[in-house]
């Protein structure tokens, strides 16, 4: 027995697991974050773990994604090998001497590979069969393709392995290179091998995964063995430069819907190149690698300091290269909200509300505002669920009745587009709103190219461009975002901003006020086709509040010269749902420049801006309507008291202080709100109604995550939250107010 643990101990598979520990940490830390992503232990929120375990290729899950992530499973593999070999096969100079050396090393060096495969399947059936309700006769086929494209790889990367293997064989003398693998030691003084820790390897898996002892090759000169292994080295180097070459070359045919692979295929093809380099380093720079690293970033810096290189995200529409940038200041931002500017914009208001209310037909109507919360495609989706549940409940009467729509992020992306359904029809055009096609369009991935372009053009290739309203711009995931929003919602928001000045000033549709958060100060950034002066600050001012001016911006006037009516509409969406880190930060050419991003950092339920709005005018909606009916659609349930603080161990005391603003965020916002409305209730008492619809789910810890991406459960179950209690009542509650008697609105 004790032999067998010291053989096992010695053997090539166990020494390289640990050898890869001591000397490969930085690479194992992507093995690692691999293993957490399939796991769903690692930015489940965003559903990263989607991306891996349902790959989806042109707009379903099919066998053709899973071929082709598993191609780049493959790949990595490969590169993790290819890697690993070049950096430490010189410590087991036995190899050298072996017919198909690099094979023998993948086989002893598969331990972690295959715990990955492993993992990666047990967890693909649950998600597949439990989350993406794909039957297990339909998963089998997935898996095959996975499983096709994986040995597909692998066989072409040991063919042209083997291939190299007799090249190198030919350039050395008949009978110099003894591959008998059988060999016994000559004496029993011979000593194996061991490596530069002092750690013997014993025996190693043969090609036919045969146990087979080390043999002795103190008989070989160490400068015969270095020809060897740097030979073998160039030919596993000349597959990790193919591979990046072939991320380039995905870069410039993205657009193509059949270019466009599963994000866990970029990914992966991202982790070979990035191990690549990362062994490369090692290699080459050895101890000056760190040095190196610093270098280069230094250069990096400077070149974006001085504008040299741009990888910043812009606004698509505006004109970036208007000589004179406008500047960022508080004298610059209370030029822009003087007492006339307030005056000529709340005419220009007014004149739209009484359009507004002369298309009611009643002498004082109703007035409706929606307010939208975030949440990625679940507000989407549960958003887009009740407008067309309020347009059944109503037989079609809701929005004409409704004056403003407002919100963050998710949310916004369903009330856009249902607005946009509803202006072509008021149009002429044939459309049924309450159509389940426009649900599941809204519902769609949005998740898979972001990830996709971040590889392949923001970090691999950030070159091409494209046009948009006479004006260029680099092509990013911010771009490849927006196109795929514009694939879902079938191309009727591809418009800038400007197209919807018409139709709101006659009150057509709905007024929409789409916000952002500045990154430097944390004001709003109001974009809106109507000018909105009356909307960058409280009513209320004292000495105090004209120190901090402005708290929101609007964005037609501070950008006036630079075309800000050109924005594109699918932009404005973006900026109002840049989450950090997975969609980029915008930036605005003022002086000193601006960031913007989601707008649910300031105001995640958009109840801010309609309050603002109602307080504004409170004196003609006193005077020209029976009330107003705010109708919050809110993608979680307020309080969530059910989520609260949780005591995990004793790292709380360490990250508590850093995670609890976080943690409650979202909590701080519905304090703040239920303080606001309690202000404004004084100034339209019971003419005011507030009716929250929510997304609650069924059980305490099986919500929808609030990313970019929908698994066909998940659709399901946001769905089936419109009919939970809390829904049925409000949905009653909002119809009572909308068909009772103005004198009746009062008293509800």
């Amino acid at each position: 027995m004790k032999k067998f643990v010291n053989n096992f101990y010695y053997s090539f598979p166990i020494q390289l697991l640990l050898l890869h520990f001591r000397k490969s940490q930085v690479l194992l830390i992507v093995w690692l974050i691999l293993f957490l992503t399939v796991s769903g232990n690692f930015m489940e929120f965003f559903g990263a773990n989607a991306l891996f375990l349902a790959p989806e290729y042109l707009g379903n899950v099919n066998a053709g994604g899973a071929a082709i992530t598993g191609v780049c499973t493959g790949v990595f593999i490969m590169s993790w090998n290819i890697t690993t070999f070049i950096l430490h096969s010189t410590r087991f100079r036995f190899l050298a001497t072996s017919s198909k050396p690099f094979f023998k090393y993948c086989i002893n060096n598969a331990i972690i590979p295959i715990s990955f495969l492993v993992l990666y399947f047990i967890e693909a059936l649950y998600f597949d069969v439990t989350k993406e309700l794909i039957p297990l006769p339909q998963f089998l086929i997935i898996a095959g393709g996975f499983l096709g494209g994986l040995f597909l790889l692998i066989l072409i990367s040991f063919a042209y392995f083997f291939s190299a293997d007799r090249r190198i064989v030919r350039t050395f003398e008949p009978g110099l290179l003894d591959f008998d693998e059988n060999k016994i030691p000559e004496s029993a003084e011979e000593k194996v091998l061991t490596d530069t820790f002092g750690l013997p390897v014993k025996n190693y898996l043969s090609s036919r995964l045969k146990v087979k002892k080390v043999r002795p090759v103190s008989h070989y000169s160490q400068n015969f063995l270095d020809i060897i292994f740097k030979r073998h080295h160039f030919s596993a180097m000349l597959t990790i430069f193919l591979s990046f070459i072939f991320m380039i070359f995905i870069a410039f045919f993205l657009d193509n819907k059949f270019f466009q692979i599963p994000a866990a295929a970029s990914i992966l093809l991202f982790f070979s190149i990035l191990i690549a380099v990362i062994g490369a380093l090692s290699y080459f720079l050895r101890s000056w690698s760190l040095l190196f690293m610093i270098l280069l970033y230094a250069v990096l810096n400077i070149l974006y300091k001085y504008d040299i290189i741009d990888p910043r995200n812009k606004a698509y529409g505006l004109n970036y290269a208007y000589p004179e940038r406008p500047e960022y200041s508080l004298q610059s931002l209370e030029a822009l909200n003087t007492t006339s500017k307030i005056d000529s914009d709340k005419m220009n208001m007014i004149s739209i509300l009484n359009n507004w209310k002369e298309n009611q037909h009643e002498e004082k109507p109703l007035m409706v505002v929606i307010d939208f919360s975030g949440g990625g495609v679940r507000s989407a989706s549960f958003s887009m669920n009740v407008l067309q549940e309020l347009d059944s409940i109503t037989e079609g009467a809701f929005m004409k009745k409704t004056m403003l729509m407002t919100g963050a992020s998710g949310g916004m992306l369903a009330a856009a587009y249902f607005r946009e359904l509803y202006r072509l029809k008021v149009n002429g055009a044939n459309i049924n709103l309450r159509n389940k096609e426009y649900l599941d369009n809204i519902s769609e991935d949005l998740l898979n190219p972001v990830f996709s372009s971040l590889i392949a053009r923001d970090l691999i290739s950030p070159s091409e461009k494209f046009t948009f309203g006479g004006y260029r711009y680099v092509k990013d995931r911010g771009y490849a975002f927006e196109e795929k929003l514009d694939h879902n919602t079938r191309h009727v928001l591809d418009r800038p901003i400007g197209f919807y000045k018409n139709s709101e000033e006659k009150a057509q549709i709905p007024l929409m006020i789409l916000s952002s958060t500045v990154t430097r100060d944390f004001k709003k950034m109001l974009v809106c086709s109507q000018p909105l002066s009356f909307m960058m600050q409280s009513e209320f001012r004292d000495s105090t509040s004209m120190m901090t001016g402005p708290d929101a911006i609007d964005f037609g006037a501070l950008f006036k010269n630079m075309n800000p009516m050109n924005l594109r509409m699918l932009t404005a969406l973006r900026m109002n749902a840049t989450y950090p880190y997975i969609l980029p930060s915008v930036w605005l050419p003022s002086k000193p420049i601006i960031d913007v991003m989601d707008a649910g950092l300031r105001d995640n339920t958009g109840q801010e801006n309609s309050l603002r709005f109602l307080n504004v005018f409170k004196d003609w909606i006193n005077q020209n309507t029976s009330g107003v009916l705010l109708i919050q659609i809110r993608a979680r349930k307020k309080g969530s008291w059910d989520d609260g603080y949780k005591s995990g161990g004793i790292s709380d005391i360490i990250t508590d202080p850093f995670t609890m603003m976080q943690t409650n965020w979202f909590r701080l916002q519905d304090y703040f709100e239920d303080d606001e409305i309690s202000y404004i209730q004084n100034e339209f008492g019971a003419k005011l109604h507030r009716v929250s619809l929510m997304y609650i789910p069924k059980t305490a810890d099986g919500g929808v995550p609030m990313n970019f991406h929908l698994t066909a459960s998940e659709k399901k179950e946001v769905k089936a939250s419109l009919n939970r209690e809390n829904n049925i009542e409000a949905f009653g509650q909002i119809k009572s107010i909308l068909e009772s008697k103005p004198e009746q609105q009062s008293n509800k």
